[in-house]
C-alpha cells in the first residue's frame, strides 16, 4: 500500500494578474523526506512554501497535507512551521523566549515550556544560550535560534526559505551537515527552498528544479545531476557544455541535443588521438582559471564552439594557468558520457 505524501500539489496554480508565479505544479513529497525546490529567483519555488503554509491561497488546483486537503485550513491549524532566512526573531526578547514563544501561545505549563526550550536549544547545539538576545549572537547562532524556534511546537512538515543566504560559505557548508543530521534524526519532513544548486545536491533525497512557474525535473540529486531532463536543468544544476545540430552530428551521428559535464572532458595534447568510440574536438584554450582543487578551462573548438573543461589538480603545485592561454589542445570524452536533452535547446 503506498503511503500518503506529507505534501501532495495537484495541478496547483497561483497568478498575481499576469504574472504565472505558480503554473500547474503536481507534485508528491514524501513524509520524512528531505525535499528541495531549487531555482532561479522568480521561478515559482517560495510560492509554493507560501502555499503550503497558507500564507497564499491557490488560484487553482489542490493543495493537501497529509491526505487533508489544506484549503479549509488557516495557517495556525496546519501542522507546519517556517524557517525564514532573516530569522525573525523578536529582538526585545532573550533567546529562550524567543524558542518558547509557540508554546506560549498555545498555553503549555511553564514546566513543559521550559523542558521543551531546553531540549530544542541542545538539538540545535546552544545549549546554557537560553539568556542571552539575539543581538548577542552571531548570525550562525541566530539561524540555529529561528530553526530551535520552528521545531520546538514539534511540526510534521517543516518549511525552510533559503534560511542559510546569508551565512559565509564556511558557515553554510556547517549548517547543511547540521541540517540534514536533525532532519534525519527527528524523522518529519523538510521542505528546503533555495537557488544554491550545490546546497540542494548536498542535503536533498529528492528535488524538484523550478523554472518560470513549472517544474522541469523531479528526482534524487544523482539522477537530476546525471540524467538532466531538458538544457535548462543541465545547465542549471552544475556547469554543462550543450551541444546540438551539425556539431552533435558529427560527433554522434545524430542531430539530437546532448549535454557533456565539464568533468567528464579530458584535455590532451593537439593530435594526440582519442581512445576509440569516444567523441573528440581539437581547439584553442581561451581561459583558464585555478580554482583551488580544479582548473577550469574555456576552450573554443575549430567548429566554433565554446566547451568548459574541469580538471581536478593532482599535483602539489599550482597548475600555471596563463601559460595555458592560447595552446592548442584535444578535447576527448567517453561517448556514454552524452546525455541526450528532452527539451529546452
Amino acid at each position: 500500500m503506498t503511503s500518503v505524501p506529507a505534501v501532495r500539489f495537484d495541478r496547483v496554480s497561483r497568478f498575481f494578474d499576469d504574472v504565472r508565479a505558480v503554473d500547474d505544479v503536481s507534485l508528491d513529497i514524501p513524509d520524512a523526506q528531505f525535499f528541495s525546490m531549487l531555482g532561479p529567483s522568480g521561478s515559482g519555488k517560495t510560492t509554493c512554501l507560501r502555499l503550503i503554509a497558507g500564507f497564499d491561497r491557490p488560484t487553482s488546483g489542490r493543495i493537501e497535507l497529509h491526505g487533508v486537503p489544506a484549503a479549509t485550513l488557516p495557517p495556525y491549524e496546519r501542522d507546519v512551521n517556517t524557517v525564514f532566512q532573516d530569522y525573525a526573531l523578536f529582538p526585545h526578547m532573550t533567546v529562550a523566549e524567543n524558542v518558547g514563544y509557540g508554546p506560549m501561545i498555545r498555553r503549555l505549563p511553564g514546566a513543559e515550556r521550559r523542558a521543551r526550550v531546553a531540549e530544542a536549544l541542545e538539538l540545535v547545539r546552544l545549549p546554557g544560550a537560553g539568556a542571552r538576545r539575539p543581538a548577542e549572537l552571531s548570525g550562525g547562532q541566530r539561524q540555529r535560534v529561528a530553526l530551535a524556534r520552528a521545531l520546538i511546537n514539534r511540526p510534521r512538515v517543516l518549511l525552510l526559505d533559503e534560511p542559510l543566504g546569508a551565512l559565509d560559505l564556511r558557515l553554510r557548508q556547517q549548517m547543511q551537515t547540521e541540517l540534514k543530521a536533525i532532519q534525519e534524526q527527528l524523522g518529519i519532513t523538510f521542505v528546503y527552498v533555495t537557488h544554491d544548486q550545490e546546497e540542494a545536491l548536498a542535503m536533498s533525497d529528492r528535488l524538484a528544479i523550478f523554472n518560470e512557474g513549472r517544474i522541469e525535473q523531479i528526482g534524487t540529486p544523482a539522477a537530476v545531476y546525471e540524467r538532466p531532463a531538458t538544457a535548462f536543468v543541465a545547465d542549471f544544476v552544475g556547469a554543462s557544455n550543450l551541444i546540438d545540430g551539425a556539431a552533435a552530428l558529427a560527433l554522434t551521428g545524430s542531430a539530437e541535443a546532448f549535454s557533456i559535464r565539464p568533468e567528464r572532458i579530458r584535455l590532451l595534447e593537439a593530435g594526440r588521438l582519442p581512445e576509440p568510440g569516444g567523441c573528440s574536438l581539437e581547439g584553442r584554450v581561451r581561459e583558464a582559471a585555478y580554482l583551488g582543487m580544479n582548473t577550469r578551462y574555456r576552450v573554443e573548438t575549430d567548429q566554433g564552439l565554446l566547451l568548459t573543461v574541469v580538471e581536478p589538480n593532482r599535483d602539489a603545485a599550482p597548475v600555471d594557468v596563463h601559460g595555458a592561454r592560447g595552446r592548442r589542445v584535444r578535447l576527448a570524452w567517453r561517448a556514454e558520457h552524452n546525455h541526450p536533452l528532452g527539451a529546452g535547446m
